[in-house]
């Protein structure tokens, strides 16, 4: 009988075949594992703590060196950065799976030499291109072998870990805001200043996390890029929910502030609200990522674009003081799981850990997109028509995003009503 046995090589998924030595290697646990996710926090904190503060920067700016400009301009800087963060995902993960976390030391030098840059900017330009596309790539270089790192150390308890170093943005996000606002609006120090301040006090932070953030795995060799990712529906479908959710998550903040002001809350006072968003938001990221280990990652995901989206509805209603401090407190707490969620979701298309970062930085990549254009697009409903059309339109693709995320677990083996 002639030989059937098939002579060509191995086809790409053969060879991205997750090796059983590996795959069950996380340790869920431990010094080494604590301080990975420690490293991941710092970053987070230094990082998305600071982009999280643009809505502090956006008021800032509209009454200071950028008066002559629309919110739909300024919006654009931060916008800009978002997008170039998880867009940069696309080289960022790829590059950690095969050789490790070497990137974190350069690019935290870069990163806060463009502190210190934006500190001296004074112009549109200037500001744009040091706080939009310079801190944009380098917080993607940061960002992404974080999680994946992280991601390498932890199984079972993967997403508890992610919503832990997805925390750091939050409490980054209190007191970062805090400290600008109180720089900015009530001292001597000025902008300049004010901003070194920050790159200062984010230092040692940095250095902590270029330390102890080290792969746990050996780097995989097969292609940089993996396509057949977009093969998947479940894929598919998750970046198609993460690019809705991005479109509408940010407006709060961005012009939560803003809002503030025009409903007679003192600049000062406004700029805390960033703060408060963020502290409700720790216990957002932190409280689903250990109820998505135990009920499914693709459920509290889901849940999380769904609440949000209702939240965001109610934007333009808000009439008094303590109705934007209340507002800032529960979209704080809901729409914390948007970006842990994101990452713990993206973990359930791949069984080989090594090949996590590729995964979130591919898919990320193209939802970013979304963080480029939802900004100035709300900027632009916000100029021309005011807060109510900005709130639907930004609710509404959160609502429509967590339904997709819903829906994507019909391709899972454990269907749309089961734990995944």
């Amino acid at each position: 009988m002639a030989d059937t046995t098939d002579p060509r090589p191995s086809t790409d998924i053969e060879k991205r075949s997750p090796d059983p030595s590996l795959v069950d290697k996380a340790p869920d646990g431990g010094l080494r594992a604590w301080l990975v996710a420690s490293g991941g926090f710092s970053i987070l904190f230094c990082g998305l703590g600071f982009a999280n503060s643009f809505g502090t920067f956006e008021e800032y700016y509209v009454n200071n060196q950028l008066k002559g400009h629309s919110p739909d301009d300024i919006a654009w800087i931060g916008s800009l950065g978002i997008f170039l963060q998880f867009a940069v995902g696309a080289f960022a993960g790829p590059l950690f799976d095969r050789y490790g976390a070497w990137m974190l030391r350069p690019t935290a030098v870069v990163y806060i030499f463009s502190m210190m840059m934006l500190s001296l900017c004074k112009t549109y330009w200037q500001i744009m291109l040091t706080q939009g596309v310079l801190q944009g790539i380098c917080l993607g270089l940061l960002m992404f072998p974080a999680f994946a790192a992280v991601s390498q150390y932890f199984d079972k308890k993967r997403a508890a870990a992610l919503g832990i170093v997805v925390a750091g943005s939050s409490v980054g996000g209190i007191v970062i805001p805090i400290a600008l606002s109180k720089m900015l609006n009530s001292s001597r120090l000025g902008f300049g200043w004010s901003v070194r301040v920050i790159g200062f006090m984010i230092l040692p932070l940095m250095l902590w996390s270029c330390v102890v953030i080290k792969a746990l795995l050996p780097p995989r060799k097969t292609n940089f890029w993996i396509a057949s990712a977009y093969k998947d529906i479940k894929f598919d479908m998750l970046v198609a929910a993460s690019f809705f959710m991005f479109v509408g998550f940010f407006t709060p903040l961005f012009y939560l502030p803003t809002l503030a002001v025009s409903r007679g809350m003192s600049p000062t006072l406004a700029g805390y609200m960033l703060a408060i968003l963020n502290a409700a938001s720790t216990f957002g990221r932190i409280i689903p990522g250990i109820l998505a280990d135990k009920y499914g990652r693709l459920n509290m995901f889901a849940l999380g674009g769904i609440s949000t989206g209702i939240i965001v509805f109610c934007f333009s209603s808000l009439t008094n003081n303590a109705g934007v401090i209340v507002y800032a407190i529960v979209f704080g707490f809901f729409s914390g799981t948007i970006i842990s969620g994101a990452s713990a979701a993206f973990t359930t298309c791949t069984k080989d850990p090594r090949e996590i970062g590729t995964y979130m930085g591919m898919g990320l990549a193209f939802a970013s997109l979304a963080a480029l254009i939802g900004p100035p697009v709300n900027g632009v409903l916000l100029s021309n028509y005011g807060f109510m059309p900005l709130a639907m339109f930004s609710g509404a693709m959160c609502l429509i995003g967590g339904l997709i995320a819903a829906t994507s677990k019909a391709e899972s083996p454990e269907g749309i009503f089961g734990r995944i």
